[in-house]
Order: C-alpha cells, then structure tokens, then sequence
C-alpha cells in the first residue's frame, strides 16, 4: 500500500510538472521558464524515484532470509508452531483406536520477491516468510473400520478440537453405518467408497479404501525430504525408515491426519 501511494505521487507530481512546463502562454516566458521547471523538479523527482524503487523493489537476500529465518522470534515462532502439531499427533495416538506410526514436517522459509508490476502474488509485500506442515500417519485394522471410525468420534466427544470430529457430525455417523453395512454411500449407490471427513480448515482424516477391492484409492506415500538446510529448511519423516507399505503390512491398513499449512512468521517489508 505504501509503495502504490508513493508511485501515485510520483506520477501525479510528473503530470504537474508537464502542464507546468507546456501552459500556453508568452514563448519568451516558457523558453524562460523550462530551464528552471527542470532544474528545480527534475532532478529531485528523479533521487526520489530511484529511492523509493530502490528501497521497495529488491528481492529479499539469501544472507537476509537466513539471518531472520535464525532469529529468536523466528526460533520461537517455529517450536511453538511444531509443538501444536505434535500435541494434535499425540492426542490422537492416545485417544483413538489409531496406532501411530509416520510423522512428517515440512518447514520452509523464502525471501520475498523484488516488485510485482504484473499478476502481483504479494510475495514483494515481505521480507521472508516461513511456513510448516505437519501429517501423521496411522496404522489401523481393515476388518474393523466401522469401530475404528466410531471410536474416532468418541474421542473427539471427549478432548474436542484436538480431535475434530464426533458424533454430533451427521456425515461421519453416515460413513460408520456404511461400514457397519446399515445404508449405502451417502452420496449414491454408483459413487466411490467413503474415503475421508475433513473440518474445515482444521483437520482432515483420511483413510485406505478398503471395500473397493484393486480400484479402492490408498494413502500415497509422503514424497521424499527436500534438502535439510536449517533454519531455511527442514524436512523430518520419523521414523525415517517407515513407509506407508511397512505399516499396511503391519497393521493392513493406513489412515492419515492432515493439518493445513501454517504460517508461522513472516517479517514485512
């Protein structure tokens, strides 16, 4: 916002001095008065210009992005971040039927751009930014899907947002009688096998087809880590030797926990 104020200034202070320079009026007078309509408002409009371009258009430093990207506020920012989603994991190991078995972060932080003249992101708006996800993965048995889901819900009954869903979301009791085998897919007798219930923007819960035979969808493995440049980036799969193919053979099924993207610290420009 305050780089379009000084751009519009700028512009409009240019327009100024034109009708300035070009008002009818005696030759001699203009000629006379040109020289010092330039002298005067050309070369101070030109040193604010090249400031304030300079001082909003360049894209934020390697150097810069580390030097905020390890800073204490960011330090902070970045465990209390990773620590909600560890509580959110651990709540779910200890009050669903779910066994936990995969944890996966992302942790990411970029310099902001230089100006955005054309289809503008907001990504010249900042100078970094730092972002995290966060997934779980679950090991569960196929044959009792009905009473896993159900007892999904009844621990949300009980601890409430650090498990989303309970028996009071109409969807989920539907998808619980679809494996209890009492009514069809809700969304049709031709459609897919229920494969998930999602909050919102809070949380969503995922699960291996397991009704559908070789067309039934499964969990896709977590894609492998990016480099592991902290404090820029991090990348963890614990245990990191874990596939998802380990845990189906384990258990026979897979069930996954999503969290959205968090926006943990950002420093404007």
């Amino acid at each position: 916002m305050t780089t379009t104020f000084w751009i519009v200034m700028l512009v409009l202070a240019v327009l100024l001095a034109t009708i300035a320079a070009t008002w009818p009026g005696s030759p001699t007078l203009s000629r006379q008065r040109r020289p010092w309509i330039h002298r005067v408002i050309g070369l101070p409009f030109t040193i604010v210009l090249v400031l304030v371009l300079a001082a909003c258009g360049r894209a934020t430093s390697e150097k810069t992005v580390r030097k905020l990207a390890g800073s204490p506020e960011a330090l902070k920012a970045r465990q209390e971040a990773e620590l909600a989603g560890r509580d959110i994991i651990a709540a779910w190991d200890a009050e669903t039927p779910l066994t936990l078995g995969l944890v996966t972060l992302e942790d990411v932080c970029v310099g902001g751009s230089a100006q955005e003249w054309l289809f503008p992101t907001g990504a010249d708006k900042y100078k970094i930014k730092c972002t995290m996800s966060v997934s779980a993965y679950f090991g569960a048995d196929p044959r009792r899907m009905a009473d896993t889901i159900d007892g999904v819900l009844s621990a949300g009954d009980r601890t409430g947002p650090p498990i989303p869903f309970n028996h009071e979301f109409h969807y989920a009791r539907t998808v619980v009688d679809y494996y209890r085998g009492k009514t069809g897919n809700s969304e049709g007798p031709r459609t897919w096998e229920p494969m998930q219930l999602s909050h919102g923007m809070t949380l969503t819960l995922s699960w291996d087809q397991v009704r559908s035979g070789h067309t039934g969808q499964l969990i896709e493995e977590p894609r492998p880590c990016s480099p592991h440049e902290p404090p820029v980036r991090r990348c963890l799969n614990e245990p990191a030797s874990t596939s998802l193919a380990d845990l189906r053979r384990e258990y026979g099924m897979v069930f996954k926990i999503t969290m959205p993207v968090k926006d943990y610290f950002t420093v404007w420009k």
